[in-house]
């Protein structure tokens, strides 16, 4: 059911309603930033804060439909206008193509598109865009079944993505498109050190907040709550972790005898979720992690994690790629690398991805990946373990990737590893067979182990 309309929003510090005008100009620049490459994170900091919880919720549904908006305004309009133009112009149409789901009814959305031109730097085109959504209006359930016929408007992806995904995942293609348009649920890592799984969940049962255990020590939430509003976080009783995410420090440690000392690494570890896990459950006296992270203000935020949790690792801002300069000669029992890549797994929770990369990003991203593996394997112990991880669910920066590393590294064996998980599958994980995921991000995981000389 849409919302009653309105012209108006939350009441911003002042006291005073925001008109939805100066949302919709504010989620037009956003959406604008992402098109020309810019994140939509950074983008969405930069909003005056009063506006920014509104524009927020706008601009992941805009990014969630821009693929029906954008065909939808080509059959309105013979070519593309101006990119502010067409910001404002895609937004309208992505907010009001659908009447079941709209925030906002569609001639309140019409004027206060219109009311947003006026008042910006599209005001010479207000015109043109009250004429294309006016006529949008008119036309809507013929213009809807003309878009039908294009995957890039029925799957919001491009096309690229979406042709790349049919091949590959032949079985799943539709089922991981159709995941990754839907609103991501938000899953706990309970701290094994300050509680146990069972506490956490009568701890939330008492607030009537509804959870399933999920993974190996996770809780998934039935729907979504401030953090600082669910006791024990300042306290380090949980952080937030997606119940793929949560499999790397179990997989890494299944092996290892973590009652004895370990040395481990973390080899791109921002923002110091996994780094955590680890500690939280190799917690043997002489246990050292070291957490790596190439941005030394991303290695500020492992820290406050850190901090947080009330855990402690040596925290090095160096690249991966040259251990030269930063190791100091010591193996590692277990490498977990969670290589950059195209962050395709995780669509969900970062709508701006699939609009953000090109199909030249995986080959780029995949030779990034290969060098992180190969100069990394050198600096573990034979007998030891190393979790290679993405969030991405293309086989060049998964199954690909590993097959062609253990061609090249004889040492290298391939361990009982989960492989490509796709997004919102929902089904057991064979690996943990006792550990459901629930409704989990999109990742690939192998474990490998290095042969004893």
């Amino acid at each position: 059911m849409n919302p009653p309309a309105s012209t108006t929003s939350h009441a911003g510090q002042s006291g005073q309603p925001i008109p939805l005008w100066r949302q919709l100009q504010a989620t037009a620049s956003v959406l604008m930033a992402v098109r020309q490459g810019a994140s939509a994170t950074p983008s969405l900091a930069a909003v005056d804060a009063p506006l920014r919880p509104g524009v927020q919720s706008l601009v992941f549904h805009a990014l969630r439909h821009l693929g029906r908006a954008e065909v939808l305004r080509s059959l309105l309009a013979n070519r593309p206008p101006a990119p502010k133009v067409d910001a404002l112009l895609c937004l309208a149409l992505a907010l009001a193509w659908r009447v079941e789901d709209a925030p906002y009814e569609a001639f309140t959305l019409v004027n206060q598109t219109v009311e947003a031109a006026n008042r910006g730097p599209a005001k010479a085109q207000a015109s043109f865009i009250n004429a294309c959504l006016r006529r949008f209006l008119r036309e809507r359930d013929e213009l809807v079944a003309i878009s039908e016929r294009d995957p890039v408007a029925v799957w919001n992806h491009p096309r690229w993505w979406i042709q790349r995904l049919r091949t590959e995942q032949p079985a799943h293609w539709q089922a991981v498109l159709g995941a990754n348009n839907q609103h991501a649920p938000m899953t706990l890592r309970v701290n094994r050190r300050n509680t146990t799984v069972d506490h956490f969940l009568q701890t939330l049962a008492a607030l009537d907040i509804a959870a399933t255990p999920v993974a190996t020590s996770g809780v998934q939430l039935g729907k979504a709550h401030p953090v600082q509003a669910i006791p024990g976080f300042d306290a380090g009783a949980f952080s937030v972790q997606d119940a793929a995410a949560q499999l790397a420090a179990p997989l890494l440690l299944r092996e290892l005898d973590t009652r004895q000392p370990l040395r481990l690494l973390d080899a791109c570890a921002a923002p110091g979720g996994k780094t955590a896990h680890l500690l939280e459950l190799a917690d043997a006296p002489g246990t050292h992690v070291t957490a790596l992270d190439i941005d030394g203000k991303r290695c500020e935020r492992i820290h406050q994690t850190l901090q947080r949790l009330g855990l402690q690792a040596e925290v090095v801002a160096a690249d991966a790629a040259r251990p030269d300069s930063w190791w100091n000669g010591l193996l590692f029992d277990g490498i977990l690398l969670d290589a950059p890549c195209t962050a395709s797994g995780i669509v969900r929770r970062h709508p701006d991805v699939r609009w953000l990369r090109r199909e030249s990003d995986i080959a780029q991203l995949a030779g990034i990946q290969a060098t992180l593996l190969a100069r990394l394997w050198p600096l573990l112990r034979p007998g030891g373990r190393m979790v290679y991880c993405t969030c991405s669910v293309f086989q060049a920066e998964g199954r690909e990737q590993i097959e062609t590393f253990l061609t090249r590294h004889t040492d290298a064996i391939l361990k009982p590893s989960p492989g490509h998980l796709m997004p919102q599958n929902g089904v057991d994980c064979a690996t943990f067979p006792d550990n459901p995921l629930g409704d989990n991000d999109g990742f690939f995981y192998a474990l490998l182990e290095k042969r004893a000389a």
